[in-house]
């Protein structure tokens, strides 16, 4: 047993990105919902992760991010069928700060920045030309210039409030593990398959 779980995730998240039937190790889906108890699901990738939690990137104003701030409370999952191997986080949600989400956006290949102002993620788009048209006008716009960080465009943290390791065997008698949060410590449990 080890007594950091995030050592665990560490461990298994190398093992995915040593595996080249693994195509996107940081794949994972992020499940919200509404303050109703609506729940949304979707495939995002994880930007970073460290002892404060697990990071990913949208427009606020998307579906997803209109939940988290509505709702601040989510579940990842990563699911690496070639390892049989899958983690499920649950927790609550904060916005980055302003100079970790520049920072990330820097980053991002220009496309993406320019896609980030473009997209006005989950509404209707009435043909795919119209985004593209959106997309070129803003690479014109800052020809020559960086392409700022949008305002409706930041990171998401995820803080575990509860972790666990799910490892396939034979006959369906699975192992799992739980690690959950207690005051600044982590309790360690078996659960059943």
């Amino acid at each position: 047993m080890q007594p950091n779980p995030y050592e665990i995730f560490r461990t298994w998240l190398g093992q995915a990105q040593s595996t080249p039937a693994i195509a996107e190790p940081t794949a994972m889906t992020l499940a919200t919902a509404t303050p109703e108890g609506i729940p949304s699901a979707r495939i995002v990738l994880l930007k970073a992760y460290d002892e404060r939690g697990f990071v990913f990137y949208t427009n606020t104003q998307s579906r997803k991010g209109r939940e988290l701030d509505a709702n601040p409370h989510a579940a990842l999952v990563f699911y690496w069928m070639p390892l049989d191997k899958q983690v499920r986080i649950e927790g609550s949600i904060s916005r980055v700060s302003d100079v970790e989400a520049d920072a990330y956006f820097a980053s991002r290949e220009r496309l993406k920045q320019a896609g980030a102002w473009a997209s006005l993620q989950s509404q209707p788009l009435d043909a795919r030309g119209t985004l593209e048209q959106r997309t070129t006008a803003i690479e014109a716009q800052y020809a020559g210039r960086d392409i700022p960080r949008p305002p409706h465009w930041t990171g998401y943290r995820l803080t575990p409030q509860s972790l666990e390791f799910w490892h396939q065997r034979d006959g369906r008698l699975h192992e799992r593990e739980i690690y959950t949060r207690t005051g600044g410590s982590w309790a360690h449990t078996l659960l059943y398959p």
